[in-house]
């Protein structure tokens, strides 16, 4: 006869969550797990007690989920137009929205000097933290609970975009042409790694424009991370 299994206990020192599981829309059988989507490596004397963790998971969780989500979504574009809109949605931008939409920035957990240096205004901390967060909806409630949070917060950011995002090189090289300079220009800076994991540094140089170096996994990759770099320093591209 099998044995009833019983909840966890609830931990007194955990902060009041109720608002938050209420914004989430779900509610935790195991709080613990919230608790530490929102605490910040400063917070703790062992990072393994931190979210960094859960955000390594949440970053695939929702990888997945938004992947799917495109598919239903936009049915007769093809995979390079889907892979643009998915860089765009799982970027610290899209989480750091969702996590103020969702009012999980005063449920951070942080040091008081992480506080002071304007840790609680840092956008990358505060999209990690979101990772995490769906990390510990998928561990408490499986694909389901993650799945229903993703489709409720990133449908409304996959609607302001009718059109696919173009890739960093192809705006970057649209700016040029716009400003009638010439085309930008890449190079190899050098590789290192492993063969089976190599890392290339490209520089992209623009006229104009001093140069700028990102690392990739692959060529194509260091060239797009690079692009990406130096179209973000011309701002808006106007």
């Amino acid at each position: 006869m099998s044995r009833r299994k019983t909840p966890p206990k609830e931990d007194a020192t955990l902060p009041d969550l109720a608002g938050l599981e209420a914004r989430l829309g779900y509610r935790f059988k195991d709080r613990q797990l919230l608790a530490r989507a929102l605490t910040h490596a400063s917070a703790v004397a062992d990072r393994r007690q931190s979210n960094e963790r859960l955000e390594f998971l949440g970053d695939r969780v929702l990888g997945l989920i938004i992947a799917r989500l495109l598919l239903e979504t936009f049915p007769d574009e093809d995979e390079g137009q889907a892979s643009y809109r998915l860089s765009a949605l799982v970027k610290s931008p899209s989480l750091h929205r969702v996590a103020k939409v969702v009012g999980l920035v005063p449920y951070v957990r942080m040091a008081d000097g992480e506080e002071s240096s304007g840790g609680r205004d840092n956008p990358a901390l505060i999209a990690n933290c979101c990772e995490a967060v769906i990390a510990a909806l998928f561990l408490d409630g499986g694909l389901e609970a993650a799945d229903a949070f993703i489709r409720r917060q990133w449908r409304p950011l996959m609607e302001e975009e009718p059109l696919p995002p173009k890739d960093a090189k192809t705006s970057l090289q649209e700016w040029a042409q716009a400003h009638g300079l010439p085309l930008p220009e890449y190079r190899i800076v050098s590789q290192r790694g492993p063969g089976h994991a190599p890392m290339f540094l490209v520089e992209v140089s623009m006229q104009g424009q001093p140069p700028t170096e990102a690392e990739g996994p692959n060529r194509r990759a260091a060239e797009q991370a690079a692009a990406e770099l130096m179209f973000g320093r011309l701002g808006d591209g106007k």
